[in-house]
């Protein structure tokens, strides 16, 4: 159980880098229909392309975009899979058993939005949930993982500050998946502020109002300049506040005698804030990109490690 468990949470971290590179790339409508591509159940062949470009006259084929696309849903579907046989198994087993069929219900209803996001064409609330509900697969994986082994120490006196840094960082993440779903990422180039006026074209209720304005797709984005911009600086303001929370964390950690899980959150949090400032002095480069979701992914298992021993009781089985 443990042994699937530990590859089942690998293969989440490799499905949220695949969905990262997938949206980076612009192929969340590499294929435009759900489950296949173009009809297919496969990317359609050179001699099939025809036959898909008369299906869907308004998307031509781009096969490198389809298959970024296609093969992101084949490991998710395999994710789905494996989560299954967690849960299966972890009836002929001592330990979590509400757990691995609650990770059941959320991958169904994280297919379900895998659906919406190409029926909806990159509808940005959708895409964000999309995202979200990838990262609490992972997190709930690593819980699950934490679970089936014994609490060795505790931090029970930084339940309150746990709990406040968790919730900051997921609003965080929140604001760099409206970010990116808003296409929003590359609006302000300089550092630490936006260019020009940023101050005047502040336009908040425009920036996170949950629908969009009518199109007939929102890929590369609907929103005005003003709106993006508000996203990317709220974005900004975020990490601030974020790296600050964390910090104070990483001190109490440290008061606490945690030195080696202060290291891991110090390690952790300098190469995110690095990833993100290299983001914006090179203009979103992929590979960093990428590598800004993955470790935004690592410092959410941190917190919810942190979490899992200040509120389970020393040598406490699952």
């Amino acid at each position: 159980m443990k042994k699937l468990t530990f590859a089942t949470l690998s293969l989440a971290f490799v499905v949220i880098l695949l969905g990262a590179f997938t949206r980076l790339t612009d192929a969340g409508l590499g294929c435009p229909d759900w489950p296949g591509c173009y009809g297919f159940l496969t990317v359609p062949s050179e001699q099939h392309i025809p036959i898909a470009e008369a299906r869907f006259p308004e998307r031509p084929v781009e096969a490198a975009k389809a298959w970024a696309e296609m093969v992101h849903r084949y490991v998710a579907g395999t994710l789905g899979l494996m989560i299954l046989a967690l849960a299966l198994v972890s009836l002929k087993h001592s330990g979590p058993k509400k757990l691995p069929w609650a990770l059941v219900g959320l991958v169904i209803f994280q297919a379900a939005l895998g659906m919406w996001t190409v029926t909806l064409d990159l509808m940005p609330v959708v895409v964000m949930g999309h995202l979200l509900g990838g990262f609490a697969i992972f997190s709930l994986l690593f819980l699950l993982w934490l679970r089936q082994h014994s609490v060795a120490v505790t931090l029970s006196p930084l339940r309150g500050l746990a709990m406040v840094a968790l919730a900051v960082l997921v609003g965080q993440i929140m604001l760099g998946g409206w970010t990116s779903a808003n296409y929003a990422a590359l609006v302000c180039t300089q550092l630490p502020i936006c260019e020009g006026d940023w101050m005047g074209n502040l336009s908040p209720l425009e920036a996170f109002h949950p629908l969009p304005p009518p199109a007939e797709s929102y890929e590369f984005g609907v929103l005005d300049y003003p709106a993006r911009m508000t996203i990317h600086v709220s974005h900004r303001i975020g990490a601030v506040i974020t790296a600050l929370v964390l910090l104070w964390l990483w001190w109490r950690l440290r008061e606490n005698g945690a030195n080696r899980i202060a290291a891991v959150l110090g390690t952790v949090l300098l190469v995110q804030v690095a990833l993100g400032v290299t983001n914006v002095v090179g203009s979103l480069p992929l590979p960093v990109a990428v590598a800004h979701n993955g470790v935004a992914a690592l410092l959410l298992l941190t917190l919810v490690w942190i979490n899992h021993l200040a509120w389970r009781s020393p040598a406490k089985e699952a």
